[in-house]
């Protein structure tokens, strides 16, 4: 199962997220937005629907997939559970998604830079400053280096662990666990939201996440300076950011790789945003050392691209040992 996931990584890193390819991700996204109508239109309570709509979806991404692995041969079912890890990680399609604001920018085309942005974040971005788009990527590819890849790799190494003391054959535990989290993550992007009329509907979804994502967003932080060291990068600051700054976050995870972003490049992320026309405020993270410069969205990316190299070796030298 570690070739697997190894070719699976390979695989982002070559082909990204072609928007023409099936993608689970968004077959997920689409049972989201159906079983939502549903809570919605049945459950008075939206707490207790939410907690419904998170179960329901888990269930029926879990569902079909062990459905899938009982009719196909495990031969063939083999590079079906590699193209489900592959759709599980977003390092290129990140990174793309990254290079469009920046060359936007650089194009001085800041109404569409603001666009591109509004894409990937849930803040209102008609209105920002071409330092603000700026910030706004930058904490995006930060955040989602966790969210987006850190995390659901290492879930993939515990799963291929109980599939190498299991021996599984087809069924890979990987898969499920990779796909367990991007299900919850997947939830808690599109309702997991403090305001209305996402508050109560997205609340066990966006509670779920955080604890899916606290060992990875610590280790990921940790994981981030390092890279950040190798690329020369300030990483006594970056110690130093991850330690003070942390907290400073809404989401009791966002926050680290954040500060490590913001400790390595010697700029300040975090601060108020517009969320549905109301202004939320949220604390700063880092010191403003410099002002942002568009070659840091260059510096993020390659933050986070080592930062998965490093996150899998040390996790195979785990998984070799054990």
């Amino acid at each position: 199962m570690l070739i697997n996931i190894g070719t699976a990584v390979i695989l982002d890193w070559l082909i990204g997220d072609p928007p023409s390819w099936p993608h689970p991700i968004r077959f997920i996204g689409w049972i989201i937005s159906t079983y939502e109508k549903w809570i919605r239109r049945f459950f008075k309570n939206l707490y207790v629907g939410g907690a419904f709509l998170m179960i329901l979806t888990v269930l029926t991404v879990l569902g079909i997939y062990a459905i899938a692995a009982a009719i196909i041969h495990p031969y063939f079912f083999r590079l079906i559970n590699i193209y489900l890890l592959y759709t599980c990680l977003a390092c290129k399609c990140l990174g793309d998604e990254a290079k469009k604001v920046k060359r936007l920018i650089v194009e001085d085309k800041l109404e569409d830079s603001r666009k591109e942005l509004g894409y990937l974040v849930g803040r209102d971005t008609d209105n920002l400053t071409v330092e603000q788009v700026l910030r706004g990527i930058i904490e995006t590819v930060s955040e989602n280096t966790v969210d987006g890849i850190l995390a659901p790799l290492f879930y993939m190494i515990l799963g291929a662990i109980v599939d190498f003391k299991l021996q599984t054959n087809g069924f890979s535990v990987a898969v499920v666990t990779a796909m367990i989290y991007k299900s919850v993550n997947t939830l808690d992007s599109m309702v997991g939201y403090m305001q209305a009329p996402y508050r109560e509907i997205g609340c066990v979804s966006a509670k779920t996440d955080d604890v899916l994502n606290w060992i990875p967003a610590r280790v990921g932080a940790i994981i981030m300076v390092i890279a950040g060291g190798f690329l020369r990068l300030d990483f006594m600051s970056g110690i130093k950011m991850v330690i003070r700054d942390h907290g400073n976050h809404k989401s009791p995870n966002c926050g680290y790789p954040e500060a490590a972003t913001a400790g390595l490049l010697g700029i300040q992320l975090g601060g108020t945003n517009i969320y549905f026309g109301q202004s939320v405020y949220k604390p700063t993270i880092g010191d403003a050392i410099r002002a942002f410069e568009v070659k840091d969205i260059d510096s993020s990316i390659r933050i986070m691209y080592l930062s998965e190299v490093i996150l899998f070796a040390v996790l195979f030298a785990i998984y070799r040992v054990i």
